[in-house]
């Protein structure tokens, strides 16, 4: 059955509930009951279909090359004060000048880059949790339920949750044959730059995030303090903060060429290391990296705008600049998953409230996403576009598109499921130009192509 529902996530048509799922499998005539149990009872657990592809996404990588990954949090909006881990949460999508709350969970994910091989990568999802939300005592409860409270919600923080799956994917990557010899490089956001995680990252374990532009860093004490009384020091001098670093005309700018948006661009970057950041406690050394704000037009013709410069940290001083700066850009394909996730396979729609079913349900929806994206990477290619299927008439400027998108994904697998059953075998005999009429005549509706390019 878990198959079943699997499949129905992808090609199914409506919302994602598990209902729905059942429509879209056949099973709308028998017991629903089961569906609901397999999930409230912990039957199966979404890291084995999340382990298959990680390996799969593995294979792509070369031998004796880190293991990228991103991880990042968002927000799922549902209803239901009283359904397992919701609550009231900052809306990230309202305006800056107020502050909106809206019900929601909020989850973590964790997704690994699957290279092209020249420099384009795809980010498949290879773990799901949802962060628990813990429940404030009452005003007048006792001393100790709310020493358990500080001590629960210090262990379901975001900071504690995220060593956690960190030290989960280690382990499972040091499970597979010749996993202990590859370095696992993760990289993250300001909101995951912190002392807590960068304190207890796993063996052979890379991070790169962004940091603040005033952060206080220090060099390394000078040696020859040995015949000296006292403790070993551990900060030297202090060093530039990363806007000072950007504003000192002394250091010259560099130059690394990296992957972005489509197309080479020629990075500006400015580097000091090794240094240390007093938010580690001195444990870590770390290499700071300075970018330099990126000139664009917004159109032909208009005045050259600046975006922000970005400040990073690496906890791997020797690490190569132009790798670092590269694999940061990568990063951003973990919001093209949050995006396809809520949009086109809507995790979060399913109305279930058991703590085992809100855990579980869209766990198997996202892990079900990245068996797709690793399936259409083994079938067609790193890039995954089928190219059987044509394209609707007003996507044909887009054509030239790098990869193939997720609605093209899941047109494919329809096909390939229901061409048959709809007496297809490919849907290329479409006319390309129609006659002009001064009245739209009443043409029959397409069956075949109507249920294949239905929206997700």
């Amino acid at each position: 059955m878990v198959g079943c529902l699997a499949v129905a996530s992808l090609v199914g048509v409506g919302r994602r509930t598990v209902t729905t799922m059942l429509v879209n499998c056949g099973r709308q005539f028998r017991d629903w009951s089961g569906a609901y149990r397999l999930f409230s009872h912990r039957r199966f657990e979404p890291g084995a279909f999340f382990d298959v592809a990680r390996r799969a996404v593995e294979e792509f990588v070369g031998e004796g090359e880190p293991l990228v990954g991103a991880i990042d949090d968002t927000l799922i909006r549902r209803g239901g004060r009283k359904t397992e881990a919701v609550a009231y949460r900052r809306d990230p999508l309202g305006p800056p000048f107020h502050t909106n709350l809206v019900l929601g969970q909020r989850v973590l994910q964790l997704s690994v880059a699957l290279p092209f091989g020249d420099g384009r990568v795809r980010m498949v999802p290879v773990d799901f949790v949802v962060l628990p939300s813990v429940r404030k005592p009452r005003k007048n409860a006792p001393e100790g339920h709310w020493a358990a409270y500080r001590r629960h919600k210090r262990a379901c923080s975001l900071p504690a949750m995220s060593v956690e799956r960190l030290r989960v994917l280690r382990q499972a990557l040091d499970g597979d044959p010749g996993g202990r010899a590859r370095r696992l490089v993760v990289v993250g956001d300001g909101g995951f730059t912190n002392g807590r995680i960068l304190r207890n990252l796993p063996d052979r374990t890379v991070f790169i995030g962004r940091v603040r532009s005033d952060a206080k860093l220090y060099h390394l004490p000078k040696a020859g303090r040995e015949g000296r009384r006292g403790r070993r020091r551990i900060y030297g001098p202090p060093a530039p903060t990363p806007e000072e670093l950007r504003t000192d005309a002394t250091v010259p700018w560099r130059t690394a060429r990296v992957w972005a948006a489509g197309r080479w661009h020629d990075f500006r970057y400015k580097s000091v290391a090794p240094v240390r950041w007093r938010a580690c406690s001195g444990k870590c050394l770390f290499r700071l990296v300075v970018i330099a704000p990126l000139g664009y037009r917004p159109r032909k013709g208009s005045r050259l705008l600046y975006r922000k410069a970005a400040y990073l940290m690496c906890t791997d001083p020797d690490l190569p600049v132009e790798k670092l700066i590269q694999w940061y850009v990568w990063r951003w394909d973990i919001e093209v998953n949050f995006r396809d996730e809520k949009t086109l396979l809507g995790v979060g729609d399913a109305q279930v409230r058991t703590p085992g079913s809100v855990e579980r349900v869209p766990a198997l929806i996202v892990a079900s996403y990245a068996l797709l994206l690793v399936a259409a990477a083994r079938a067609y290619g790193p890039a995954g576009r089928a190219g059987e299927l044509p394209l609707p008439k007003w996507s044909r400027r887009s054509s030239c598109r790098r990869r193939a998108t997720t609605s093209e994904l899941i047109r494919a697998m329809r096909m390939e499921l229901w061409g048959r059953a709809l007496g297809v075998e490919n849907l290329s005999h479409f006319e390309h130009q129609t006659t002009r009429w001064s009245k739209s005549p009443e043409n029959p509706l397409h069956l075949p192509s109507a249920v294949i390019y239905a929206p997700p």
